[in-house]
């Protein structure tokens, strides 16, 4: 079967839609901009949240032995000292002598050549580079006072373990699951909102018994594999792939990810891993507690082990929208739509008023009105109609319901389709039953 190839232009097109539609500004732009810092607007806010809530609803809502999660970011030195952060988690980093630049070396196609000038044989030394932010928590800075921003939001899951096990009274197989910001020191940020120093995840420790790890662990992948192709990723564009022995981290026994071609080739979107017991050990041993399940069953004490998908929320973001891209030509011209799926759709449906004349006007915000509590909805007065369901189309609201002349006569609204363009007419008094058979 032939492999798929990568869409280069893809990348300058989504980024182009990004800005001139509100999902997402570069921070700080009216002063030059912060390198590798975005701004999430009017419709990126929207369609993030719809990625949060639909993850929240996949792993925590619709099941028994999951529950929530919402530690703080800042934490003292004793947390990472433990998990390993501190001394483990860096980056190499050489400098170039010629321009200045830093960059991972790790990454670097040429490991002789600088990206940015192009020298060659001008690059230092790598050397070992840690991604966490520090700064002081008090009126001193100084060593007593120093805090970390976390690096991700598995830790505050691992040291609340036992808390949360006495508070839900859940027992192995359980799961605590987070969605917060975390933020890294990253050496080279880029390729738009995919690298960022700050960003968004969903994670999920799974604590299980130690001798059923293995199978929790194919669950997983298996699970998380299907989350995306459910909501909308062509199949051909999302993969699940094994970590080699030379690439797992310290703590784990086995890892895959989730990989979504991505303009630049296939990278990863999500990660799921077999930590073992890694780090509730680690942590009981620099704290002192026990963080350990008794079963009443065997009369037995052990330590949980743990299996973790850890998504960006971000990311996945990103990934819908190139996934949902799509242009058709209709009428001799060109017609840009985003099929997302309609759960993360920043609006399910527009309401639009033929013209502003003061009689449609009133009739289309009573119709907004009476769908606005259960949907996500837009409302649109300018331009003509076919320009306003062009963009419509462009930001993916999946359902277009416009109020004419004829609605003074019998009450009635055209509802337009995203993807077919057909049209029904419905009167307003059946439009929340017929809206609610084709959305979620």
């Amino acid at each position: 079967m032939a492999q798929p190839s990568p869409d280069p232009d893809l990348f300058d097109t989504i980024v182009n839609l990004c800005v001139r539609r509100g999902f997402v500004f570069r921070s700080a732009e009216i002063y030059g901009g912060f390198r590798s810092a975005y701004d999430y607007g009017p419709l990126g806010v929207l369609l993030l949240r719809n990625v949060k809530e639909q993850w929240w609803r996949s792993m925590v809502q619709m099941r028994h032995d999951v529950v929530g999660l919402d530690a703080s970011i800042l934490s003292p030195p004793a947390v990472w000292e433990a998990s390993g952060h501190l001394d483990n988690f860096t980056d190499p980093m050489v400098d170039c002598r010629s321009c200045g630049t830093r960059h991972r070396s790790d990454k670097l196609e040429d490991p002789e050549a600088c990206p940015e000038c192009g020298e060659r044989g001008r690059l230092t030394e790598p050397r070992q580079f840690n991604l966490m932010f520090s700064t002081h928590a008090g009126p001193v800075a100084d060593s007593a006072a120093q805090v970390y921003l976390r690096p991700e939001t598995a830790q505050g899951m691992f040291i609340n373990f036992a808390n949360v096990l006495r508070a839900s009274r859940k027992r192995p197989p359980f799961g605590i699951a987070q969605i917060g910001k975390s933020f890294r020191n990253e050496i080279t940020p880029g390729n738009f909102v995919f690298r960022t120093r700050e960003f968004e995840q969903m994670e999920m420790e799974f604590f299980v018994p130690p001798d059923t790890a293995g199978d929790w662990f194919e669950h997983w992948c298996e699970a998380r594999h299907q989350w995306y192709l459910d909501l909308g990723i062509k199949p051909e564009s999302v993969r699940l792939r094994a970590h080699g022995a030379d690439e797992l981290s310290h703590y784990s026994s086995a890892t895959s990810d989730v990989e979504f071609l991505f303009p630049w080739g296939w990278d990863e979107l999500e990660g799921i891993a077999n930590r073992g017991d890694y780090d509730l050990r680690c942590h009981a041993e620099h704290s002192g507690e026990r963080l350990e399940y008794f079963d009443p069953a065997t009369g037995e004490h052990y330590v949980p082990h743990v299996i973790e998908p850890a998504a960006g929320a971000t990311r996945a973001a990103m990934a819908f929208l190139m996934s949902a891209y799509d242009t058709e030509v209709v009428n001799d011209a060109e017609r840009v739509v985003l099929r997302l799926d309609r759960r993360l759709a920043p609006y399910q449906a527009a309401v639009l008023p033929l013209s502003r004349k003061d009689v449609l006007v009133p009739v289309a915000q009573r119709v907004f009105d009476l769908l606005k509590g259960r949907w996500s909805c837009d409302y649109d007065e300018t331009q003509a109609i076919g320009r306003r369901y062009r963009r419509q189309d462009e930001i993916g609201t999946p359902l277009c319901v416009t109020v004419d002349f004829d609605t003074l006569e019998d009450d009635a609204v055209t509802v337009r389709d995203r993807d077919t363009m057909a049209q029904d007419r419905v009167g307003i008094d059946r439009l929340p039953g017929y809206l609610a058979e084709r959305l979620p």
